[in-house]
């Protein structure tokens, strides 16, 4: 169960921003074993001076059109399914909407299975012992 939270500059259309999103599910669901309809994702979007990165650092050249993608999910996930991940995530931002891949910015959260609640006030991915 993923949770995705992307933020980028103000101003990108609607159609843009739900191309993001879209791209970052169905890589979620390739590489990540992500079933279907578990898609739970926002997008936030900053004033320039709300929005603030290193244009540089690690000797990437980053744009305005940056975007952040931050994903908490289990900590079931081997590394070759994580790099699969961020490849893909990359590959599809750069069909739609056009995404420079040094634009993307890519951080994973792990967390314990028991971390999440659906609804109901119970932990539906906790141990049953």
């Amino acid at each position: 169960m993923p949770l995705t939270r992307v933020s980028l500059r103000r101003g990108k259309p609607a159609s843009y921003r739900a191309a993001i999103l879209d791209a970052i599910y169905r890589a979620q669901r390739e590489t990540f074993n992500v079933p279907q309809h578990d898609r739970f994702m926002t997008i936030t979007e900053h004033d320039a001076p709300d929005f603030s990165y290193g244009a540089r650092y690690l000797g990437i050249e980053r744009s305005d059109d940056l975007v952040l993608i931050q994903i908490t999910a289990n900590n079931t996930r081997s590394l070759a399914q994580k790099q699969a991940l961020y490849r893909r995530i990359v590959e599809l931002l750069a069909e739609a909407p056009g995404l420079r891949p040094e634009d993307v910015f890519i951080n994973l959260v792990e967390v314990l299975p028991e971390n999440w609640s659906f609804g109901h006030g119970i932990a539906q991915y906790a141990s049953k012992t």
